[in-house]
């Protein structure tokens, strides 16, 4: 049970730092906007990846568990949709919770040709179905094969670096929160 726990704790750090280096990419070399810290926390993550990478494995990777090649093909479309509809949702979420906490939300979809309140836009919605797609058939799978071969004591080390690092971070950050 630990193991588990380890092991999803460490891919949700993956997916996390996965998605801050995304939203740069995104930034910096597609929209040419130049660099902004678009994360709500200090370290080089942004959670809600990691959150969104934890429902996709719960929600949507049983499906393609144990499948053959041509089955797991076949579910594609499936995937791809409800990985849009399930990001899409976190995305939503999300943005209630960051306006609540934090009284601002770090993105804003005003000018997207399809959008709800600036919090979703249908081009996102997308990107986070191929995003979806990506992560369940090529680097979950990657993922899974490196913890397989961690030992039980390299990934505690790893995972109480890593947990004790986000730990101290998010106190950072709530105690900041506090004092305003």
């Amino acid at each position: 049970m630990l193991k588990k726990f380890q092991a999803y704790y460490l891919y949700f750090m993956c997916y996390a730092v996965f998605g801050r280096l995304y939203e740069v990419f995104l930034e910096v070399v597609v929209y040419r906007w130049g660099y902004s810290d678009r994360g709500v926390l200090f370290g080089p993550y942004c959670p809600v990846y990691g959150v969104g990478a934890l429902m996709f494995l719960f929600a949507v990777y049983p499906l393609l568990r144990g499948k053959t090649t041509k089955k797991r093909l076949l579910l594609l479309p499936l995937v791809f949709v409800l990985c849009a509809l399930v990001a899409t949702a976190i995305e939503l979420a999300t943005s209630y919770l960051c306006e609540w906490t934090i009284g601002y939300i770090p993105w804003d979809y005003t000018g997207y040709k399809i959008q709800f309140q600036a919090r979703i836009a249908l081009s996102t919605s997308l990107r986070f179905g191929l995003g979806g797609v990506l992560f369940l058939y090529v680097l979950q799978p990657l993922f899974e094969k490196g913890n397989a071969k961690l030992s039980d004591r390299a990934r505690t080390i790893v995972f109480s670096i890593v947990l004790g690092l986000f730990s101290v971070d998010l106190l950072a950050h709530v105690a900041l929160l506090l004092l305003k």
